[in-house]
C-alpha cells in the first residue's frame, strides 16, 4: 500500500511536470490523522511559487481521479501535509495475510539471491569475552536476523585476533609458570582465569624489563610464522580453551558462526597485498609503510611498521580481502565499537583503491559502551566485567525478583533484558543497563516484550481449550492495534534499508502498549461466539508478529512466566 500511495504521488507530481524518483510516505503519530501521510506538497510547492496548501489542494483532486477504492479519502491538513485513509477491505486482507503467513510475515525479497555476509563479535584470544562483546554480539545476531529476513542467503563469520604481542606475553607467563600449572587446573573457568592472569603479568612484565620485551617479541615471532617450539605448545593449548569458552558463550547469547577467519591469516594475506600495492596505493616512511589518508581528506596510519610486522590496518586489509574470495558476498557488514568509526574510513578508502568492490559492499555498524545504574550492580560488576559475570550478575537480579523462577527462564529473561536493552539504542549509542527498568515486567523492556507474548499465546491456549477458534469478522471496526500489525513489513524493511535493529525494538515495545491496552479494555473470551472468535483471531495476529519481531531481536521467551 504504501508503495501504491508513493506511485500515485509521483503520477500526480508528473502531471504538473514535477519528475522525482524519490517521495517520502510515512505513518502520521497520530493514527487519527490518517494512515499515511506526505509533505511532498511543502517540499515542491515553493519551486512552484505557490502555497502549500493550495499545491497540496490541486495534488488530491488530482490524485483522487486516479486512486484506487483501496485508498478511501485522501485529505489536506495543517500547512500542507497530505493524509491518506486506507479502507477496511485492504486492512482485512493484510490481517489476513498475517494470519496465512505466521511466521513469515514481514520477510521481504529486497536481497533474493544475493550473498550477505556477517562479522561480529570478534575476540582477543587470551583475553576474556566482556560486555563489549556482548553489545557487539547482540547487534550483531540481530543484523544476521534481519539480513535473512531480506531474502538473502547469509554467512556469519568470527574475526578471532589469535596472535599478538599481547598473546605474546600471556604465552611467555605460561612457559615460565611451567604447562603443567595450567594442566593442573580442573575447571574451563580456572583455566580462563589463569590465562587472564597470565596476559596481566606478562604486560607488566614486559613494561618492566627489555630482556623480558625481547623474548616475548621472539615468542610472537615464532607463534607468527608456527614454528615448532614449547611457545607454540603452550599457545594451541590457550587457544583451544579460549575458542571452546567463546563458542559456549555465544551459544548461551543465541548465536553461531559459520567460519572462523583469524588474524594471523589475514596478517599474511594483508601484508603481501599492502607491499604490491608499493608506491601506487602505500607509502615507504621511516622503515615503514603508510597510506596517506590526509589526501583524501582523512588521516596518515601505519600499514606495515618499521620492523616489518603487519599492522592492524593491513589485517583488515587482508580480512577484506579474504571475506570477498572466500564468500563473494553482494553486502558485507560488520559490527564494531564506535570509537572504531575514524580508523575504518580510513583502512576502507584504502581498500577501495585496491578494490572498488572491497569499499562499495563494505557496510560498517557500530555500538557504544554500557554503563550500569546502581550502586549494587556497579559494585558487584566492577569496570569492564566479564560476559558470564554479566550474565550471572542480571540472572541473580531476575531471580531476586522472582524466587519461583527456574533458572532457565532466568537465564532467559537476563539475556532477553540486556538485549533490548542494547538494540533500543540507535547505533553507536552509549547505553545505561538499569536493573529497576531494563528488569521490569511493566514498560519499556525485554521482560515486558517477553510477557506480552507469553501472555497473549496463554490466551489463544486457553481458548482453544474451551474449543473456540480464531476467526475474523468483517463486520467489525479496524483498531488502532489491528491498523499497527499491519506496518511491520515496512519496519522490517527500514530495518534492512539501514542494518539499524532499533526500529524493530520500537516497534515492538508500541505493539506490546498497544495489545496490552487492548486486553485491557476487552472481554476476549466471552458468550459471544462470534465475538470472542474476532477478537482471538486479532490476538493471533498480535502473536505472530510480536513473536517475529522478538525473534529478529535475538530474543528468546519462555514457555511461562
Amino acid at each position: 500500500m504504501k508503495k501504491e500511495i508513493e506511485n500515485l504521488i509521483k503520477q500526480a507530481l508528473l502531471s504538473l511536470g514535477i519528475e522525482t524518483e524519490n517521495v517520502l510516505v510515512e505513518y502520521p503519530g497520530d493514527m487519527a490523522h490518517g494512515d499515511f501521510a506526505t509533505n511532498v506538497a511543502m517540499l515542491y510547492a515553493k519551486g512552484r511559487a505557490q502555497n502549500p496548501k493550495d499545491f497540496a489542494l490541486e495534488l488530491v483532486s488530482i490524485m483522487n481521479d486516479k486512486k484506487s477504492n483501496l485508498i478511501e479519502d485522501i485529505s489536506v491538513a495543517g500547512p500542507g501535509f497530505i493524509n491518506f485513509k486506507i479502507s477496511k477491505e485492504y486492512f482485512f486482507k493484510e490481517l489476513e495475510k498475517i494470519n496465512t503467513e505466521k511466521e513469515n510475515y514481514g520477510k521481504s525479497d529486497i536481497y533474493n539471491g544475493k550473498k550477505i555476509l556477517v562479522e561480529h563479535s570478534s575476540p582477543n584470544l587470551f583475553k576474556p569475552f566482556h560486555i563489549g562483546h556482548v553489545m557487539n554480539n547482540t547487534i550483531g545476531e540481530s543484523i544476521t536476523r534481519i539480513a535473512s529476513a531480506s531474502g538473502a542467503d547469509v554467512s556469519v563469520i568470527s574475526y578471532p585476533s589469535d596472535i599478538s604481542l599481547g598473546i605474546g606475553k600471556a604465552v611467555y607467563v605460561m612457559l615460565l609458570d611451567g604447562l603443567e600449572k595450567i594442566q593442573s587446573l580442573d575447571t574451563d573457568t580456572e583455566k580462563l582465569a589463569y590465562l587472564g592472569e597470565c596476559y596481566v603479568r606478562g604486560t607488566k612484565m614486559f613494561e618492566e624489563s627489555d630482556e623480558v620485551k625481547s623474548r616475548v617479541k621472539e615468542i610472537t615471532k615464532n607463534l607468527y610464522e608456527k614454528i615448532s617450539s614449547p611457545e607454540l605448545d603452550a599457545y594451541e593449548i590457550g587457544k583451544e580453551i579460549n575458542l571452546k569458552y567463546f563458542i559456549n558463550i555465544v551459544a548461551r547469547l543465541g548465536s553461531h558462526f559459520d567460519n572462523f577467519i583469524f588474524e594471523s591469516e589475514a596478517g599474511k594475506v594483508g601484508q603481501k597485498i599492502v607491499e604490491e600495492n608499493i608506491p601506487e596505493i602505500f607509502t615507504k616512511s621511516d622503515g615503514a609503510v603508510v597510506y596517506e589518508g590526509e589526501k583524501e581528506g582523512l588521516h596518515t596510519r601505519v600499514f606495515i611498521n618499521s620492523e616489518g610486522y603487519p599492522t592492524y590496518e593491513s589485517k583488515d586489509i587482508g580480512l577484506m580481502s579474504l571475506k570477498f574470495e572466500k564468500y563473494n558476498p553482494n553486502i558485507s557488514i560488520f559490527i564494531t565499537d564506535h570509537e572504531q568509526t575514524n580508523y575504518f574510513e580510513v583502512v576502507k578508502n584504502a581498500a577501495g583503491k585496491i578494490n572498488k568492490e572491497w569499499e562499495e559492499k563494505t557496510v560498517h555498524r557500530t555500538h557504544g559502551r554500557m554503563t550500569f545504574k546502581g550502586q549494587k550492580m556497579s559494585s558487584r560488576l566492577g569496570g569492564v566485567p566479564l560476559a558470564a559475570t554479566l550474565i550471572d550478575a542480571v540472572v541473580e537480579e531476575v531471580k531476586e525478583k522472582n524466587p519461583d523462577i527456574d533458572n532457565k527462564s532466568a537465564d532467559m529473561i537476563a539475556i532477553g533484558s540486556l538485549k533490548y536493552t542494547i538494540l533500543r539504542a540507535k547505533a553507536g549509542s552509549n547505553i545505561n543497563f538499569d536493573p529497576e527498568t531494563s528488569l521490569s515486567f511493566e514498560g519499556d523492556s525485554g521482560p515486558y516484550l517477553q510477557y506480552t507474548l507469553v501472555r497473549a499465546k496463554s490466551v489463544l491456549n486457553k481458548a482453544k481449550e474451551q474449543g473456540f477458534e480464531p476467526k475474523y469478522n468483517p463486520e467489525k471496526e479496524i483498531g488502532i492495534l489491528e491498523k499497527y500489525l499491519t506496518r511491520f513489513p515496512s519496519i522490517v524493511e527500514k530495518s534492512i534499508n539501514e542494518w539499524a535493529p532499533h526500529h524493530i525494538s520500537g516497534y515492538d515495545i508500541e505493539a506490546a502498549h498497544l495489545f496490552n491496552s487492548w486486553y485491557g479494555n476487552t472481554k476476549i473470551i466471552s458468550e459471544d461466539k462470534e465475538e470472542t472468535e474476532h477478537n482471538l483471531f486479532v490476538t493471533s495476529c498480535f502473536v505472530a508478529v510480536l513473536e517475529k519481531g522478538i525473534e529478529l531481536l535475538g530474543i528468546t521467551v519462555p514457555e511461562k512466566m
